[in-house]
C-alpha cells in the first residue's frame, strides 16, 4: 500500500488538510525506491522542525522511470496523441490545480517558508495560468511549407524529443516546475522530474492531480533525490533526449558536461543572477523604492532575478536610502511564519542556506562594506535573516560579484548614464535588470544596453506565461515560457517530396 502523510493546517489564514504520497511516482503509480529504506527529512524552515520524510531514489530508479516514460511516449503520447487531446488534459489539470489552489499554496508555504498569501496569489495562481496558456498551444505546433521549385514540395514538422528530464529548484518549486512541465507536455514529450530534496511536497501532490486529470501512465514521473545521484543520472541518461534545469551556474556546467559526454542531449539552463536595479533622478521615488525593495527582498531574497545591486543617481541617493531603510525596517517588523497574519518576510529555506547568506554578510563586513541595516539573525528558531542593506561597496567585493540568494542588497551611488551601464554590465551574469525612470526614451535606451535576458522598466519581477524568460552570459541557455518555450521542447524535421521528376 502506498505511503502517505497528512498535514492539518489550523492557522489564522488557512484551515484545511493535505495528504501527500511520500514515495516515487512512476508509470502512474506510487512506488518504493529500489533502496526501500532510503528517505530524507523535509524540514519546516520557519521552525527548523521535521515535517515528514519522503523516499529518495537513485540512478536505478531513474532507469525505471525513463523506461516508463519512453514506453508512454511510444504508445500513448508523443506523435500518437493528438494535440487536441493534450490540450484537453492540460486544461483539466489546470482546473484541478485551481480547485486545490489553497491546499497547494499551503503546502508550498509550509515547505519553502514563504507566506501563504504570496504562495497563493503568486505561485499557484501562475501555475494555473501557465497550464491554460500552453494548453492553448498544444494543437498549434505547426511547421512551414517551403518553396523550392516546381518539381519538389518541402515542408517542416516540429516533433517532440521524447523523454525529457527536468530538475527544479527549491525557491519556487511548482512555478519553476510548471514552466518546464507545461510546454513539454503540450508538445508531446514525456517527463522524468526531480524536485529539490528540500521542497518536494507540491511536486508529489501535483502528481496525484496528473492521475486525476487522466494523463496516460508514464507521461509524468517524479523521482525524489539528491543532485549528485538522481540529478546526475538524469543528465547522463542515454534515453533522455532533452534536459531542463533551474539552479546554480556551477551545477549547470556539470549538467552540460554530462549531456555532452552521454548523448549530446539538448539542454535548457536557467541559472544564477546578480541583477542590477538602476534608479535615475527623475524616477517616481516612492514607486522606485517599492519596486526595488520588492525586487531584492521578495521571497526573502531567494530569487535568481533578485535586483541585489541597486544603483541610485547621486541626486536622490540619500532620499532613496532613507526610504528603503524604512521599508527594510518594516519588513523586519513583519517577519514571521508563513501562516501568521501580516507576514511579509519569511525564513531562508534551510540551515545550509542560512549559513551561506550569513557567510556573505560577514564577507561584506570583512572586505570593508558598511552594514547600513540588518545583517543579523532574527528569532531563536527557524532560518530568518533580517533584511540587509550594504553601502560603501566596491566592484571587487564578493557581495557585488557573487549571487547571495538572500535578503541582502547593496546600494551604490552613480552620476552618469554611461558609467552606470558599464557598472551594471560588469558581471558574469545576465538574467534580468530593472530601470526606474519617467523618461521613457532613456529607460528604453538603458534597458536595451544592459546585458540581460529580461528587463523591467518601472517594475520588477512581474512574470507572465506568454513572455519568455531566460538569461544572457552565465545565467543560462534557452528560454522558458511564451511561444519561445515550444522551441525548447521540439526539434525540426525537414521533409522533401519529389513530385514526379526523375533523375
Amino acid at each position: 500500500m502506498a505511503e502517505t502523510f497528512t498535514y492539518t493546517f489550523d492557522t489564522p489564514v488557512y484551515k484545511g488538510s493535505a495528504t501527500i504520497h511520500t514515495e516515487l511516482f512512476v508509470n502512474g503509480e506510487w512506488v518504493k525506491p529500489v533502496d526501500k529504506a532510503a528517505t530524507i527529512d523535509v524540514v519546516n524552515p520557519a521552525t527548523g522542525k521535521v515535517i515528514t520524510a519522503v523516499s529518495i531514489g537513485s540512478a536505478a530508479d531513474v532507469d525505471i522511470a525513463v523506461a516508463a516514460a519512453l514506453k508512454a511516449y511510444q504508445t500513448s503520447w508523443g506523435l500518437k496523441c493528438p494535440g487536441t487531446t493534450r490540450a484537453r488534459l492540460l486544461n483539466k489539470l489546470a482546473d484541478l490545480v485551481e480547485k486545490h489552489l489553497d491546499e497547494l499554496a499551503a503546502l508550498e508555504a509550509l515547505d519553502v517558508g514563504k507566506s501563504f498569501y504570496a504562495a497563493r496569489g503568486g505561485d499557484i495562481t501562475l501555475v494555473v495560468s501557465a497550464l491554460r496558456y500552453f494548453a492553448g498551444w498544444a494543437d498549434k505546433i505547426q511547421g512551414k511549407t517551403i518553396e523550392t521549385h516546381e518539381g519538389k514540395f518541402a515542408y517542416t514538422r516540429r516533433e517532440p524529443y521524447g523523454v525529457v528530464g527536468q530538475i527544479i529548484p527549491w525557491n519556487f518549486p511548482l512555478v519553476t516546475g510548471i514552466a518546464k512541465i507545461a510546454p513539454a507536455l503540450a508538445t508531446g514529450n514525456t517527463i522524468v522530474l526531480k524536485p529539490s530534496e528540500l521542497t518536494p511536497l507540491t511536486a508529489l501532490r501535483f502528481a496525484d492531480l496528473i492521475n486525476e486529470a487522466g494523463f496516460p501512465p508514464g507521461v509524468f514521473n517524479v523521482v525524489n533525490g539528491y543532485g549528485p545521484t538522481v540529478g546526475a543520472a538524469i543528465a547522463a541518461h542515454p534515453e533522455i533526449r532533452k534536459i531542463a534545469f533551474t539552479g546554480s551556474t556551477l551545477v549547470g556546467r556539470s549538467i552540460m558536461r554530462a549531456a555532452a559526454e552521454s548523448n549530446l542531449k539538448s539542454v535548457t539552463l536557467e541559472l544564477g543572477g546578480k541583477s542590477p536595479t538602476i534608479i535615475f533622478d527623475d524616477a517616481d521615488l516612492e514607486q522606485a523604492v517599492k519596486w526595488a525593495s520588492m525586487g531584492v527582498f521578495y521571497n526573502a531574497g531567494q530569487a535568481c532575478i533578485a535586483g541585489s545591486r541597486i544603483f541610485v543617481h547621486e541626486g536622490i541617493y540619500d532620499q532613496f536610502l532613507e526610504k528603503m531603510t524604512q521599508v527594510a525596517q518594516g519588513l523586519t517588523n513583519a517577519t514571521g511564519g508563513p501562516f501568521e497574519p501580516g507576514t511579509q518576510h519569511g525564513p531562508l529555506v534551510s540551515q545550509t542556506q542560512f549559513d551561506r547568506v550569513m557567510g556573505y554578510i560577514e564577507s561584506g563586513k570583512s572586505e570593508g562594506a558598511k552594514v547600513h541595516i540588518g545583517g543579523v539573525r532574527l528569532g531563536n528558531e527557524g532560518f530568518f535573516v533580517q533584511p540587509t542593506i550594504f553601502t560603501d561597496v566596491k566592484p571587487e567585493m564578493r557581495i557585488i560579484r557573487e549571487e547571495i540568494f538572500g535578503p541582502v542588497a547593496a546600494v551604490i551611488k552613480f552620476k552618469m548614464e554611461e558609467e552606470v551601464i558599464e557598472a551594471a554590465n560588469n558581471t558574469t551574469y545576465g538574467l534580468s535588470c530593472m530601470v526606474m525612470s519617467q523618461n521613457i526614451s532613456r529607460a528604453l535606451r538603458v534597458a536595451h544596453a544592459l546585458e540581460a535576458g529580461s528587463a523591467w522598466i518601472n517594475s520588477a519581477q512581474e512574470g507572465h506565461p506568454a513572455v519568455p524568460f531566460g538569461g544572457y552570459k552565465q545565467s543560462g541557455i534557452g528560454r522558458e515560457l511564451g511561444e519561445y518555450a515550444l522551441e525548447a521542447y521540439t526539434q525540426v524535421k525537414a521533409v522533401h517530396v519529389n513530385l514526379g521528376l526523375q533523375l
